[in-house]
């Protein structure tokens, strides 16, 4: 089990980032959280298999590339993220 806390700059906000994240994470069996940040940005937490997360970060590249201008990650205790997937506001 692995965590995961990433911040992705760019024009990553009204563009459908967030819900886009929680239904690739869900599909992946990924807990954690995503919020926008008022500085324009948005914030990824997540946790669960290496694998898993790899991939939900390569399919959000594919999907909102163009959006994203770059993307900060770093490590974070897995059992500091929840379970269930969620949008924070």
């Amino acid at each position: 089990m692995r965590g995961i806390e990433a911040r992705f700059t760019g024009s990553v906000q009204g563009v459908g980032f967030r819900w886009t994240t929680k239904r690739l994470a869900e599909a992946a069996g990924l807990g954690g959280w995503v919020r926008n940040n008022p500085d324009g940005s948005v914030t990824l937490a997540v946790r669960g298999e290496s694998e898993a997360i790899e991939c939900l970060l390569n399919e959000l590249g594919t999907r909102l590339g163009p959006a994203v201008a770059s993307v900060e990650s770093r490590e974070i205790p897995a059992g500091t993220v929840p379970e269930g997937f969620e949008i924070v506001r």
